[in-house]
């Protein structure tokens, strides 16, 4: 199975999306996959339900950190770098899916249970969601492996 594969089947076992893409990664940069889980489980439906900056993406964001985030202030160009990694990323995930924004991807709005339910009945996190996680986690490993 590979990387795109496993954060979906994470995601469709029932974590989040920031969850199945952060947690795939984490053992790669020595962080276990318990406390990956952890540390993305706020981040999912776009910051905790509210749609804003989808879930795949943060998660992905989070991975970029791992890899190449700066641990000095001194170190500007590594953050420097870190942020051009994010935004080639944004950049490939938008024209694979148009936008970033978790409610604008769904189609919905999950600010309140009613609007979730609808989201939920729609079927969207089992047919639109995958997909995003898998792109995201696509898009990572391939910038990884460009910068290795």
């Amino acid at each position: 199975m590979d990387t795109n594969e496993r954060a979906a089947a994470c995601f469709n076992d029932g974590f989040s999306c920031s969850q199945a893409v952060f947690s795939t990664f984490a053992q790669q940069f020595d962080l276990s996959v318990e406390m990956a889980l952890k540390i993305a489980a706020p981040f999912g439906g776009g910051m905790a339900r509210m749609g804003e900056i989808c879930g795949a993406v943060t998660g992905a964001f989070m991975v970029i950190g791992l890899a190449y985030g700066h641990t000095t202030v001194e170190n500007q160009d590594l953050k420097e770098e870190t942020y051009k990694l994010v935004n080639e990323f944004v950049s490939q995930f938008k024209a694979r899916n148009g936008s970033i924004k978790c409610r604008e991807l769904i189609g919905y709005d999950m600010c309140t249970p009613e609007k979730l339910q609808q989201a939920n009945e729609s079927g969207v996190f089992d047919t639109v969601c995958p997909r995003l996680v898998e792109d995201s986690a696509e898009i990572i490993s391939m910038l990884i492996k460009n910068r290795q």
